[in-house]
């Protein structure tokens, strides 16, 4: 997708994201590309059924796996207090009806929750199944506010029958995106569903869409100790900004030429790079996390805990947020590069940083690595800026 607004001049001070934007800590504010559909969709092709479901048969599900209440795509952050999921089964015993569940569908009919896993959890605390291996504790009532005089501090071995039975046969309504969704559509309910509360990020819908061993890996390398030292810890976790920047790596890692990236949606590139891992064998996945690791230990060396970040002044004191749009050019060209080209950058890393605050201070790379950074433009500019820096320091 491309910006009507890319490159637009504005002040530095203005360019300068420093507050976070809920998906990372420590992370730039970024802008990829305007909200336009780049090719919109068929609407005949959006494949979205309603079910009713009684709780009963819903614990039915999740005890059989076949509701995967707790996904891998979903965040961390955001779990509701005990009063809260107390309150929400209140609303069962009052027979005050609950909000729609979205759930997306896999090949073999099982069902991921999208939106109401918050609720989902409390029901399950409370009603089970079984609490098994790392599941929460049963759900002791607390809180409450009509029925506290008679079930504050009960489980649900201590209602009456009739109230077991109530909550039990319950009917919810959950909206369910068939299988045979295409992705890009899926991407896109997901996206308008997840408008309220806490919404998820990108990564997090690109991982609700694309399950494999994609997400193993990049939760792996994103927790290990090279990444965490390149960005100083301070890329959250719990939004999945660290797998998201990982997933950037390689993308572009894999691509043959950013000289030749065209993509105009960069949201369905980084989509299709998942997929792409999971077609990975091992030992690919092996050297590609090689030169990620080396890539991460390189770039610390070279510019310590200023890595992946903007600098105009070796005067200036202020520590700007990571920026992903320069983690993935810095990383990925550094990767790309011989193990005497790398150990050259580092011995001559003083030089590297002075011609990288001079880059910095061209107003075409800053705007490439601030304003749309999805651009096929600006992804080619970044990317060449970067590659000639290193190549003119290694060759000196």
């Amino acid at each position: 997708m491309t910006d009507p607004n890319q490159g637009t001049e504005r002040s530095r001070d203005s360019r300068e994201e420093l507050a976070d934007d809920g998906s990372g800590a420590g992370v730039e504010v970024e802008t990829i590309a305007s909200d336009v559909i780049a090719d919109p969709f068929d609407p005949d092709v959006i494949k979205v059924t309603t079910r009713n479901m009684t709780v009963d048969l819903l614990m039915n599900r999740l005890e059989h796996g076949v509701l995967k209440l707790q996904p891998d795509f979903q965040r961390k952050a955001g779990i509701w207090t005990h009063e809260k999921q107390s309150r929400l089964i209140e609303s069962l015993l009052l027979r005050i009806p609950l909000p729609s569940f979205y759930v997306s569908e896999d090949d073999n009919e099982a069902w991921e929750v999208v939106d109401g896993v918050q609720r989902l959890t409390a029901i399950s605390r409370f009603v089970g199944p079984a609490n098994n291996g790392d599941a929460p504790p049963p759900l002791q009532l607390t809180g409450l506010e009509y029925l506290k005089d008679e079930y504050n501090n009960k489980y649900i071995a201590d209602l009456p029958p009739r109230l077991v039975r109530r909550i039990k046969e319950t009917e919810l309504t959950f909206h369910v995106i068939e299988s045979n969704t295409p992705d890009a559509v899926r991407f896109n309910i997901f996206a308008r569903l997840n408008t309220g509360g806490m919404p998820l990020t990108h990564q997090e819908l690109r991982h609700a869409l694309v399950p494999g061993v994609a997400r193993s890996v990049l939760k792996e390398w994103a927790e290990g100790n090279s990444f965490t030292r390149a960005t100083d810890g301070r890329v959250s976790s719990d939004r999945m900004a660290d797998r998201e920047m990982v997933l950037r790596f390689l993308a572009f890692w894999r691509f043959p030429d950013t000289e030749d990236y065209s993509e105009r949606d960069f949201g369905e590139f980084l989509m299709g790079s998942m997929k792409a891992i999971n077609g990975m064998n091992a030992d690919e996945i092996g050297a590609a996390k090689n030169a990620f690791e080396t890539a991460m230990d390189a770039s610390f060396r070279i510019f310590e805990n200023d890595a992946f970040r903007k600098r105009f002044t070796i005067d200036d004191q202020r520590r700007h947020p990571i920026n992903r749009a320069l983690f993935e050019c810095i990383a990925v060209n550094i990767a790309r590069m011989t193990s005497e080209q790398r150990r050259r950058l580092i011995e001559e890393r003083k030089l590297v940083r002075q011609k990288f605050m001079a880059l910095m201070d061209d107003p075409d790379f800053n705007a490439a690595v601030s304003v749309s950074t999805g651009d096929p433009r600006n992804i080619k500019l970044r990317f060449s800026r970067i590659r000639g820096l290193f190549e003119e320091v290694s060759r000196d």
